[in-house]
């Protein structure tokens, strides 16, 4: 086990959605500066959900025309165009064209739906060629990939995005009558103070992540310490002369010593390890967990936790993105292939995520918002909710690699259709119809 290929695993998934959750971290700073103002992110749901073109076309091809899409090429492809579009927004993310007299952030519209289309790929494509390497190296893939969105929320951090502070001041009832009796109603008002770097270095720095991962895809795909990785040298690029051989990996993925290798199918998906039932089981789950936990919950992660304080909205936002990696890191070591196992942290994380649902539609208001120990609690359910689904998915992962390399392209496809869904779903309950409602940072006053 090379701790150089694993390191090259990890720099690889990171480029997977580094982009897109740097952009959502830096929305505080955006948001002012730009035209579109709070519906910025609305719009920004519609440009990520319409990106998914990108995974559609490379499954049919996968599905159509098997062996005729060259997989290393597409992913070469995605990662510089993720690196120039985060280079270009460092210039063009507040540039403004009038579009029917009124003005719009075109540039930025546009640039993020090329960072959308690269992210949402990647899932399709990145996952698949994960099975050039041996089994382990794809738990170390998804540990980089919880490390895209830890990443840019550390730096966000250390940046100052969205830091508030309540400062006293004082608006007269009367200015005529009462500015000389002093006479006045005492409030606190929100102070966002101002970021320690601009948005441009940050666009940057997301472009050198992108950077980075391009880098170590070269050196996965041609340094020969990665090369003595690999399960076996029959295994291919994915073009169309080696289709054969693709039919070869495709049948004989990696050998679990659990299974017995003479076992009767028990259906046509891949090895056929698993019944259709189970199959659809194993899809079902990795769809819902994507949708949760992508999606539904990330969506209203301020109307459950800014009621507590800003310090309880940016404690549960880091933590929920350390919990990603550490559930993948766990899975290094605690395998647990179970489907009912896998079932029941499944139904334990949608129970947390229901809790925490249910407190975003009290807010401003929820349980305990004048206890500490409701702030706490709201902090270790973010925790616990990303650290089971997590774990969840990738071990759905580990499984689906075992059936193949078309098994891993429907799994980032069904990824990417469960985060569709809890989109569609949640942009008109918190967009259109208002059902969630935020309070006063500084002045909200709960019974």
């Amino acid at each position: 086990m090379s701790l150089f290929t694993h390191l090259l695993a990890i720099l690889f998934g990171m480029g997977s959605w580094v982009s897109i959750n740097g952009l959502w971290v830096e929305l505080p700073l955006i948001v002012p500066q730009v035209p579109e103002g709070w519906y910025l992110p609305s719009y920004l749901s519609v440009l990520i959900q319409t990106a998914n073109v990108g995974p559609l076309f490379v499954t049919l091809m996968h599905r159509l025309r098997p062996g005729a899409l060259n997989e290393t090429a597409v992913i070469y492809a995605v990662i510089v165009l993720g690196a120039v579009a985060s280079f270009l927004l460092g210039f063009f993310w507040k540039e403004t064209l009038l579009v029917a007299g009124v003005p719009r952030s075109v540039a930025l519209l546009v640039l993020t739906f090329f960072l959308a289309a690269v992210d949402c790929t990647s899932s399709v494509t990145f996952l698949p060629f994960m099975m050039r390497l041996q089994p382990q190296f794809l738990t170390t893939y998804f540990i980089g990939e919880g490390v895209s969105g830890l990443l840019p929320a550390l730096v966000a951090l250390i940046q100052g995005v969205g830091v508030v502070h309540c400062i006293n001041s004082t608006q007269s009832l009367n200015h005529t009558t009462n500015a000389s009796s002093g006479d006045g109603t005492d409030r606190l008002q929100a102070q966002y103070q101002p970021s320690n770097f601009s948005a441009e270095v940050f666009f940057f720095f997301l472009s050198a992540m992108m950077l980075v991962c391009l880098v170590a895809f070269l050196l996965l795909n041609h340094h020969p310490a990665v090369a003595r990785e690999h399960p076996d040298p029959r295994y291919t690029n994915g073009t169309k002369e080696s289709s054969q051989r693709r039919k070869w990996a495709e049948q004989r993925p990696m050998m679990d010593p659990f299974r017995h290798q003479n076992h009767k199918p028990r259906s046509s998906f891949g090895t056929g390890s698993y019944s259709w039932t189970q199959v659809v089981y194993i899809f079902a789950v990795l769809a819902w967990v994507n949708a949760l936990s992508n999606t539904v919950l990330p969506s209203v992660q301020s109307y459950s936790c800014l009621p507590y304080g800003n310090s309880a909205y940016h404690l549960s936002a880091t933590l929920a993105a350390v919990s990603n990696p550490l559930a993948c890191f766990i899975a290094m070591f605690v395998s647990i292939r179970s489907l009912v196992f896998l079932g029941f942290l499944t139904v334990l994380g949608t129970g947390i995520g229901s809790y925490i649902m249910f407190m975003a539609a009290l807010s401003p208001c929820p349980l305990l918002v004048n206890d500490a120990s409701g702030a706490a609690v709201m902090v270790l359910a973010w925790i616990l909710f990303i650290l089971s689904l997590s774990y969840v998915k990738v071990l759905i992962g580990v499984i689906l690699r075992d059936e193949g390399h078309s098994a891993l392209v429907w799994c980032g496809a069904v990824v990417q259709l469960g985060s569709l869904l809890g989109a569609v779903t949640m942009f008109p309950l918190v967009s259109v119809y208002s059902l969630f409602s935020s309070g006063d940072p500084c002045n909200t006053s709960c019974p």
